[in-house]
């Protein structure tokens, strides 16, 4: 890990709302308009925190940058009448208060959900059981739509944009990806603090009534202290301003680099030359970035950045798969009903936009070998069925689809006929009924045997930094530096 990143916790949050900006939908445009490359890369390696085979001069201006950022966010706190210490102070408060917050069952109207309930840390943040979707709500028996994605490896999501460019240098500069970015399968949150109201106050998840019970139910608790130190001790005066401080205190605690963006998976040690990959490891490896095979890396790309940045297994894109209709989710029984993602029904301000209905967020692959709920409905519990599907979509359509009364296939049955021509036809699914499956059996095995050197905890114990129990970044000296 990059050094700099062990030394405080502070720096890394006062230069958090400055590397979202330079992320932002907004200034994207601008920053390929000033050929400014170089300060975007640098905005993405501190957000990834590792920069192991960054240039030396990159690394100089890396560190300028995060010093500049860092010393103007201080100067506009030092102008509110806000002192240095009581800025590094606030960070450690919040980061604290944050994680008494995420895993606090209170916080919910029924009193058995956390936050950790679903993103939980033994699961790489994301959800511990099969389950499709998790249960919730008042009475905990309330069922969503979408499965539960992991919280790791979402810290430099670009801001959702419709038209998405990759800077002057890549390979595809100035092509429009379309659909791009934001925190959700439908992109509608785009800081974590925005992600966290969403379920605190969903009537399917934590269902509470409204941003007052939840700042009540902290007023009364332990670590109140924590909210007023932070904020004040008059905080809980003012409603509207205590709730946001509680979600500010879990974006911070949903920042610590150490568990949520560890990069400490066998394949971070293999890209760093520290560990090798086995042969059928390195065969999936080849199948996965094949674009004749699986082209798996098309959206989620395997390899490090030319700036050394580490590969987060998407492109944070939308697609539409056209996978099956899952019928244990209850919103499904009604033939009427449909999540159409982009377009509804969770998100509302792209309802006109018919051409992005039926698509979802490509998700990172980091520790996906340790899920057992796929895709934005959860229809796929092992990733042999999920390669089963990519391989045989089109060419054996009823292993996946239900049938009509008539006998014949329901293909894309979770999506209305006039969205059909949204669903990508890129390979693997550009083979039609009688081909041959583009991926054989073993290649499926390679792929899956691939995809568990994805899974953190390889490099724990080996000069990684770890979290203190109270929440607190470590100091340099204990971080020891970069893998």
């Amino acid at each position: 890990m990059l050094p700099l990143m062990g030394t405080s916790a502070v720096y890394w949050s006062l230069v958090t709302d400055s590397v979202t900006s330079l992320l932002s939908a907004s200034n994207h445009a601008k920053l390929r308009r000033t050929r400014s490359c170089v300060i975007r890369r640098v905005a993405v390696a501190v957000a990834f925190g590792q920069a192991s085979k960054m240039p030396t001069p990159l690394l100089r201006v890396l560190v300028g940058c995060v010093l500049t950022l860092a010393a103007g966010n201080t100067a506009m706190a030092a102008q509110r009448g806000i002192s240095r210490s009581s800025v590094y102070r606030q960070v450690s408060i919040l980061a604290e208060l944050g994680r008494k917050l995420f895993f606090d069952p209170r916080l919910s109207s029924s009193g058995q959900l956390s936050c950790a309930s679903c993103h939980d840390p033994a699961h790489a943040y994301g959800p511990p059981t099969a389950r499709s979707v998790e249960a919730g709500g008042k009475d905990m028996r309330r069922v969503g739509l979408r499965a539960v994605p992991s919280l790791r490896y979402s810290q430099v999501t670009p801001h959702f944009t419709e038209h998405f460019f990759d800077s002057d240098d890549e390979p595809n500069a100035g092509v429009d990806n379309g659909p791009t970015g934001g925190l959700t399968w439908d992109g509608r949150a785009d800081r974590g603090r925005d992600q966290a109201r969403l379920p605190l106050l969903s009537s399917s998840e934590m269902a509470n009534d409204s941003p007052a019970v939840i700042v009540a139910h902290v007023k009364k608790s332990s670590y109140a202290s924590l909210l007023r130190d932070a904020f004040g001790t008059a905080i809980f005066d003012n409603t509207q301003k205590a709730f946001a401080g509680v979600l500010q205190a879990l974006e911070a605690f949903e920042q610590q680099h150490t568990e949520f963006y560890p990069y400490s998976s066998r394949y971070d040690a293999y890209l760093a030359g520290k560990a090798a990959l086995t042969a059928q490891e390195a065969r999936g490896l080849t199948a996965f970035n094949d674009p004749a095979k699986g082209n798996c890396a098309h959206c989620h790309p395997s390899a490090l950045g030319a700036d050394g940045t580490p590969p987060q297994f998407t492109d944070y894109g939308f697609a539409a798969l056209g996978v099956p209709r899952n019928m244990d989710i209850p919103a499904n029984t009604d033939p009427a009903f449909y999540d159409l993602g982009l377009c509804g029904p969770l998100r509302t301000d792209l309802r006109g936009h018919p051409e992005y209905c039926g698509m979802f967020k490509t998700p990172t692959l980091r520790n996906v070998a340790s899920r057992h709920s796929f895709f934005h409905n959860g229809v796929f519990h092992t990733l042999k069925e999920v390669f089963g599907f990519y391989a045989e979509r089109d060419t054996n359509a009823e292993k996946w689809y239900r049938r009509n009364q008539d006998g014949t296939v329901r293909k894309f049955d979770d999506l209305p006929a006039r969205y059909h021509a949204n669903v990508n036809i890129e390979p693997p699914f550009d083979r039609h009924a009688g081909d041959e499956p583009v991926l054989s059996a073993q290649d499926i095995d390679d792929i899956i045997a691939f995809l568990q050197t994805l899974n953190d905890g390889y490099l724990d114990g080996k000069r990684q930094p770890k979290v203190s129990p109270s929440g607190r970044w470590p100091a340099l000296r204990e971080a020891g530096g970069r893998f």
